[in-house]
């Protein structure tokens, strides 16, 4: 089907993309720029900007608590922003969201970003945020049962990373994985995939910009041969988290997104795929106000929702 009315209208308001290399840090000044402010964010109990001291050094994170309790299922989030754009604040409705509509306690990591951080810097921080979080030190009130990891784009990408990374190191404690039309293979041959040509140009996310906007990440040392950095690529999917993987028409990751989700299945892994049609990259964080695309989050919820 076409791209969404609603989503059509806002990338045609859209200005121009500036010529010349990419600035990063005009960039997240940008992205930064259009956080709406305290006083219009979804109410929860409460929001709270603590430090995370792990292994991997202090991490800023935020914990989202949706109603006040004795023990709380929890859900670590990763934002998106291929590997070097976005923060706690940029994804601040996102978390907050997932924690109302979830009723988990949502824990949004505030991970190093690449170019200055290089490659596994900010997978490393994600993965201790995960150990943190289910950890006593970290007064979070874990009930030792729901421990789901969960990101957007190249959050997705982390998510689907720890999880496998927590099952190597022999840490089990992970139930679920949630990627949000995750970036899962950063072999950007357009032949690899239909879905990089079928939605190259048009849809917000284009094929060409791929390369570009990940060139920070890559250029830092991460290897898109490596599992950890497409781990569309890992051999062996056995043993992982059950998955939801949700995907949107348009976008030019859709099919790397399916085709993760397919092998999983064919790992033994429960694996739920899940295509919203007329949806192209970005609109959980960007148009989960259309009802349509809002819905994400309630079936986030019942995927989430023990059985």
């Amino acid at each position: 089907m076409p791209l969404h009315p609603e989503i059509a209208k806002a990338l045609a308001g859209l200005p121009a993309a500036p010529e010349g290399p990419l600035d990063p840090v005009a960039m997240r000044a940008g992205d930064e720029a259009h956080v709406a402010p305290p006083e219009e964010r979804l109410p929860l109990h409460s929001v709270e900007d603590v430090t995370a001291r792990t292994a991997s050094g202090e991490v800023p994170v935020r914990v989202y608590t949706p109603a006040e309790a004795d023990s709380y299922g929890l859900l670590v989030y990763f934002h998106g922003g291929a590997f070097f754009l976005g923060s706690l604040e940029t994804h601040d409705h996102v978390a907050r969201s997932l924690a109302a509509e979830t009723g988990l306690r949502v824990v949004s990591a505030g991970y190093r970003l690449a170019p200055e951080a290089a490659f596994p810097a900010g997978l490393d921080d994600c993965y201790a945020v995960v150990r943190w979080a289910a950890g006593d030190g970290a007064g979070l009130a874990w009930d030792g049962t729901t421990l789901a990891v969960a990101g957007d784009s190249s959050g997705g990408n982390f998510a689907a990373a720890v999880a496998a990374t927590a099952h190597d190191d022999g840490f089990d404690r992970i139930t679920h994985q949630i990627l949000y039309y995750p970036s899962l293979d950063l072999d950007f041959d357009v032949d690899r995939y239909a879905s990089l040509r079928e939605n190259a140009v048009g849809y917000g996310l284009e094929t060409a910009g791929l390369k570009p906007f990940n060139a920070f990440y890559l250029g830092s040392g991460a290897d898109p041969a490596d599992p950890l950095v497409s781990p569309v690529k890992r051999a062996d999917l056995t043993g992982l988290p059950r998955a939801l993987v949700v995907t949107g028409e348009l976008d030019p990751l859709r099919d790397e997104g399916e085709l993760y989700g397919r092998l999983l299945r064919e790992a033994g892994v429960e694996a739920t795929v899940s295509r919203y049609e007329g949806a192209g990259h970005g609109f959980v964080q960007h148009f989960s106000w259309i009802p349509e695309y809002g819905r994400v989050f309630e079936e986030t919820r019942d995927f989430l929702t023990p059985r």
